[in-house]
């Protein structure tokens, strides 16, 4: 046979997570934890870099002209652009 569930015991339920809710306010603040928040963040992103020293550089883009590298761009957008074709109809369209 099941337990019978007194407005009491319900109560007490209720109130204990009231309790264990309101205590979360009350924990220790983690400041060795919160010190090196994002640190692995920081470090896998310059991990990526591969010198540093190149971002200072006076010319980024040395090695091709805008004109080039315009005409490079837009053929390759047209290189996916591919005319519509008509949809083929089965039967013969009859």
């Amino acid at each position: 046979m099941r337990a019978r569930s007194t407005p009491w015991m319900a109560l007490s339920g209720l109130a204990l997570a009231l309790l264990s809710c309101a205590l979360q306010g009350c924990a220790a603040p983690t400041p060795h934890w919160e010190a090196r928040f994002g640190a692995a963040t920081r470090a896998n992103l310059a991990a990526q870099v591969i010198d540093p020293a190149l971002a200072a550089g006076a010319n980024p883009a040395a090695g091709i002209d805008g004109r080039a590298a315009r005409a490079a761009y837009e053929s390759y957008q047209r290189s996916f652009a591919q005319p519509e074709q008509p949809a083929a109809l089965v039967g013969g369209g009859r």
